[in-house]
């Protein structure tokens, strides 16, 4: 019994996850974001309302790496208050941080709303 499988098709989401490095990127920054968030609230900066951001977070970078569609539009949403957030603070406080950090959710943005990555996930 042979399968008219070819050897491309049998493991299409590693594959398609290899082909879209930028996915892992945004993935471990969403990461790095929730322990940011975790370690300021333990250390009494945030409240413990903060946690559930840190709970967004890891799911959609968890559901990011599994190429999930929810998780898209979950990173997506949060890219873009992120990049909503630091323009405020930046046009407040005029510290420079301010705005690499909302430029680097802006090029998040633009490449999470490229037609190539929404025709990959699931």
């Amino acid at each position: 019994m042979t399968t008219d499988l070819k050897p491309d098709q049998v493991q299409p989401r590693r594959r398609d996850l290899l082909r879209l490095p930028g996915l892992v990127a945004i993935a471990f920054y969403m990461l790095i974001l929730a322990a940011v968030n975790v370690i300021a609230v333990v250390g009494g900066q945030f409240r413990p309302l903060y946690l559930v951001l840190s709970i967004v977070f890891i799911a959609a970078a968890l559901g990011l790496l599994l190429l999930l569609r929810w998780a898209w539009a979950l990173a997506l949403a949060a890219v873009v208050l992120l990049m909503c957030l630091f323009g405020w603070k930046f046009s407040v406080q005029q510290d420079l941080p301010y705005i690499v950090q909302g430029l680097l959710n802006l090029v998040f943005f633009l490449y999470l709303v490229r037609p190539e990555v929404r025709c990959k996930l699931r």
